[in-house]
This record gives C-alpha cells, sequence and structure tokens, in this order.
C-alpha cells in the first residue's frame, strides 16, 4: 500500500507526462510518417495481409522465425490493456476516447512500420547474440550513445515496474470478480507460470507466443461479437456518441463534469499506445531477431499487428462496454468488460473474459520480459540477466495486489517517459525507412 502523497505524486507526474505536447508529438509523428512513407499503412495493406505468415529465409541471422517474431510481436502488444486499458480509457475519458484510440491507431501503423524496419536494420550479432531495439539506432544511427544509453535504462526500468503490475493486476481483478480468487493467489500462479516460460529466453518466448496468440484473438473476437450482435439496436447511437464526445467541450454523458475533448484525448492516446505500443520502440527489439534480411517484410508484419491490435480486440472492449451500457456502473478494469459479456452470455461470459484476460496478460508478461532483458543487458551487461528474470517474476506478485488506479497511472507515467527518445530516432531516422521501403516496393514490382 503506497503512502498518499506518493500516489498522488505518481498521477500528477502521469497527467503531466500526458500533457498536450505528448498528444501533439505522437500525432504529429504518425502523421509525418504517414506521409513521407506514402500512406503505407492503405498502399501496402493488402501486401501486409497476404503476408501474415512470412517464412524463415535460410541462413538469415536471427533468432526467431518471422512468424514467431511477428507472434511474439503480437502476444507482446495484445496485453490487458487491450481490455483493461481500453475499458478504463472509456470509464475515466468517456466514450469520446474510442476515437482517439481509433485515430492514433491508423498514424501508429508509419511509427511501428519504420521500428520495425529500423529494428531490422540496425541490430547487433555477436557471435551467437542478437540484440536489437532503439539503442542502436539510437546510437548507430543517429551517432548519440548518450541517448541510446538513456532510453535503454528508462525502458528497462519501465519493463520491470509496469508490466508486471499492470497485467497482473487486471487478471487478478477479473479472477477475483468471476471466481472470487484472492489477488494474491492469483499473483502466486501468474508468477509460476510466467517463470516456467521466461526463465527458458527468446526460444521459448516465441514458441509459447506462436501458440497462444492466436487462440486468445479468437476466443476474445468470438465472445465479443455475439455482445456486440445482441445489443446491435444500440450501436448507432454508440458510434454517434463516441465521435461526438471526441470533441466535446462539455462533460461527456454520464461521467462527471470536465470529461472534455482533452481528457478524451488523454486517455484515448495513454491508453491507445499502451495497447498498440507504437511509438515505446519495443518494435524493434522483438522484429529485430527475426531470422530475415528483409525489412518491409518486418515493417508490413508491424501494420498487421497495429490494425488487430487498435480496430479489432480494442474496439472489442470498447463496444461491448457500451452497448451494453455496464461502463456507467461503477465497475471498471477487466470486471467492467466481465460485465458487458455477462449481459448476453450470461456467467460464460465473464469466464471467457477471465480466461482471455489471463491469456493477454500472460503472453504480454512473457514478451514484455524479454524486452527487459535486452534493454538492461545494453545499459549493465549479460551479468544482469538471470538477476533481472527473477525479480520480473517475483514482482508479478506484487502487481496482483495493487490499486487498479495507481497501477496504471505508473503504467502511463514510465511508458510515456520512453517515447520521447525514441521517436527522435524515429522521426531522425525516417529517410532510412523510406528509402527501405523504396527498395522494397522496386524488388517487389
Amino acid at each position: 500500500m503506497l503512502p498518499e502523497p506518493v500516489r498522488a505524486a505518481i498521477f500528477w507526474t502521469s497527467n503531466a507526462v500526458w500533457g498536450p505536447w505528448t498528444v501533439v508529438l505522437l500525432l504529429g509523428t504518425g502523421l509525418f510518417l504517414t506521409i513521407r512513407l506514402r500512406f503505407v499503412q492503405i498502399v501496402r495493406f493488402p501486401d501486409a495481409m497476404r503476408t501474415m505468415v512470412p517464412a524463415a529465409q535460410a541462413g538469415a541471422p536471427g533468432a526467431l522465425s518471422p512468424f514467431q517474431a511477428f507472434m511474439t510481436a503480437l502476444a507482446a502488444s495484445i496485453g490487458t490493456g487491450n481490455i483493461a486499458g481500453v475499458a478504463t480509457a472509456v470509464v475515466t475519458g468517456g466514450p469520446g476516447a474510442v476515437f482517439w484510440i481509433w485515430c492514433y491507431g491508423f498514424f501508429a501503423t508509419a511509427i511501428k512500420f519504420t521500428e520495425a524496419v529500423l529494428g531490422i536494420e540496425f541490430r547487433v550479432l555477436a557471435g551467437d547474440r542478437l540484440s536489437a531495439g532503439p539503442m542502436h539506432y539510437l546510437r548507430d544511427g543517429l551517432k548519440m550513445p548518450w541517448l541510446g544509453w538513456l532510453y535503454a535504462l528508462i525502458a528497462g526500468v519501465a519493463c520491470l515496474t509496469t508490466t508486471p503490475f499492470t497485467q497482473p493486476n487486471s487478471i487478478a481483478v477479473v479472477w477475483q470478480s468471476q471466481f472470487h480468487v484472492p489477488t494474491w493467489a492469483s499473483g502466486v500462479v501468474i508468477a509460476v507460470l510466467t517463470c516456467l516460460v521466461v526463465i527458458g529466453g527468446i526460444k521459448s518466448i516465441g514458441r509459447a507466443a506462436e501458440r497462444l496468440a492466436p487462440l486468445k484473438v479468437f476466443l476474445y473476437l468470438a465472445g465479443g461479437l455475439i455482445v456486440i450482435l445482441t445489443h446491435a439496436g444500440e450501436l448507432p447511437e454508440v458510434l454517434s456518441l463516441i465521435f461526438r464526445e471526441a470533441f466535446s467541450t462539455r462533460a461527456a454523458v454520464g461521467t462527471a463534469a470536465g470529461m472534455g475533448m482533452m481528457v478524451a484525448m488523454r486517455y484515448g492516446l495513454a491508453r491507445g499506445i499502451y495497447a498498440n505500443e507504437a511509438g515505446y520502440g519495443t518494435a524493434a527489439v522483438v522484429y529485430g531477431t527475426a531470422r530475415s534480411q528483409e525489412p518491409v517484410q518486418q515493417g508490413l508484419n508491424a501494420v498487421m499487428e497495429v490494425f488487430i491490435i487498435s480496430f479489432v480486440t480494442s474496439s472489442i472492449s470498447a463496444l461491448t462496454i457500451l452497448v451494453s451500457g455496464v461502463w456507467r456502473s461503477g465497475l471498471t478494469s477487466t470486471a467492467v468488460v466481465a460485465a458487458a459479456f455477462d449481459t448476453s452470455i450470461p456467467v460464460v461470459g465473464g469466464w471467457i473474459v477471465a480466461f482471455c484476460a489471463f491469456l493477454f496478460g500472460y503472453t504480454t508478461l512473457i514478451g514484455w520480459a524479454y524486452y527487459g532483458e535486452q534493454f538492461l543487458e545494453y545499459v549493465f551487461g549479460t551479468r544482469i540477466t538471470t538477476p533481472y528474470r527473477w525479480t520480473y517474476c517475483l514482482l508479478i506478485v506484487f502487481g496482483a495486489i495493487g490499486k487498479v488506479e495507481t497501477v496504471w497511472a505508473w503504467g502511463d507515467l514510465m511508458n510515456g517517459l520512453q517515447i520521447f527518445p525514441n521517436l527522435v530516432g524515429v522521426i531522425g531516422l525516417s529517410g532510412v525507412a523510406a528509402a527501405t521501403l523504396r527498395e522494397g516496393t522496386r524488388g517487389k514490382g
């Protein structure tokens, strides 16, 4: 239990980091890259659809097959942020937050495409060890080693102190609401299961993600569509409400006074980036591990990743709680989504959300464990690897019993801080991504 002054400081700093400047930076970067890459998310979308299961290239360096890299990225991105994060955005920021999740999702595809391409272009191979991520393109691409070191330190601390808290917390909330499982017990079970995979390293993580990522998307999509179709008559009004409240200067319907446009943008963008991770730089880490020498292919996988997250899974969460009306029930996090599913699929609906929350959170935990490992190894060397893995798993127990609002505010704060150095690299090296895309397009033709 954190002292009240500490909790207040976390909320104040989190809101400061996610001020108007961050909104402008994220949307501005996405718009700039969309134009510079000639609307790659639209022009090359058919190619991205056709090549969602890329084959590994014989003799290409890397730790994972391209498909495993794609699934690991998808597994790490589609976490409880797609359930609890989106739900919290709607409950706290009003229905208008959904529009900003979609808006950022469109431009985020260009950001993540660039991150994936740069991850391949600037990865470092040393013997049987591979390292990739923004720290490398900041150091070797922009020739700013100090900024690469700073990014790795911030991102490493963020991985260690956010994901082991936010993901198990959301799982524990829904398990408690559906099955009356004590939060500490949930934390222990999740920690043990995470440890079993994480200790085995990236290849173990890749194998687990390859199996679990498709399952969780299909199950959540099926359950969510049942809820939306059951309340189909409410859908036109809900869509109207989303667009109306996205630009409202008055209080959002059913929420406290002051839920205007900036609040909707703040929570929509913060939870939107938490859901699709474009801007964090994590795409450069995982796509850089692929046994591939085709950066554009990995970039197109990143486009599909953001599309699935922002326009499929996040939309399912948002629309189910809005069409069912439970967003005004006083519930939050995964519990409000479970309540939405229960309106159409009594009892079983809540179980589906509980199981999906586990799959979403668990796969994100194992994916982000590798991200943090890469970041902190860059700063401290490989001696940090084993202590980091054990510490990461231990913190899961504490995350499960934390207060929901504080956990998410801390997550927003730490993840927000790593955006700034990463976007310096993404913008500064956007010419490399654009040139690589042109070469790939000519090769395709």
